[in-house]
């Protein structure tokens, strides 16, 4: 099994770091020939969902992974993530990927003196410590969406087929349970 990063800008190397912990092989999506290497399943991490976006874009690597996560490639998405997925964002008329059926809030937090961290439960894992960065939240789920967990009344993690996202930054903390939850879709 082996699992891609995008690693344009971001929170990658956390993620890298929790999947070496699990002991999963993996490497970074930094330009379109990396797309060409095998890989079982995909992170989408946390940052600047606009600058990854527009990468993406310029690097001609877009259209290969868009199709590749509606094709059914697993994918995990954290933050800056989530926003690349949903199919609408709420206050922003710019979409990225739109593969999530989802309506999501850029910064609904606030700015970055609005990060915070507080224990929730998550279906299927229990309580679990989310760290909030700038982040979203999911308003609206789509079609099969299904919600996974909820900060005060909002939306903070979803799972959609093969897709898994979430406004916190799990690889922020030591617990490898969202991880692992992500590697049992591959």
């Amino acid at each position: 099994m082996t699992v891609a990063v995008l690693a344009l800008q971001g929170a990658f190397a956390e993620h890298e770091e929790m999947l070496k912990k699990l002991g999963v092989e993996h490497f970074q999506i930094r330009q379109k020939c990396d797309l060409e290497r095998p890989f079982d399943a995909l992170i989408l991490p946390g940052g600047e969902s606009t600058v990854q976006g527009k990468l993406m874009r310029e690097l001609d690597m877009f259209d290969t992974i868009q199709s590749q996560i509606k094709n059914g490639m697993p994918v995990l998405a954290t933050c800056a993530g989530a926003i690349l997925l949903a199919q609408q964002l709420s206050n922003d008329a710019a979409t990225h990927l739109a593969t999530l059926p989802a309506v999501v809030r850029r910064n609904a937090y606030g700015r970055q003196l609005g990060s915070f961290s507080v224990d929730e439960q998550i279906e299927g894992i229990g309580t679990f410590p989310m760290r909030f960065i700038r982040a979203p939240y999911i308003e609206k789920v789509l079609d099969d969406t299904k919600v996974l967990a909820k900060v005060d009344g909002n939306i903070v993690m979803v799972e959609n087929k093969n897709q898994l996202a979430m406004s916190f930054h799990p690889e922020l903390t030591s617990d490898t349970r969202i991880h692992e939850m992500f590697l049992k879709k591959i």
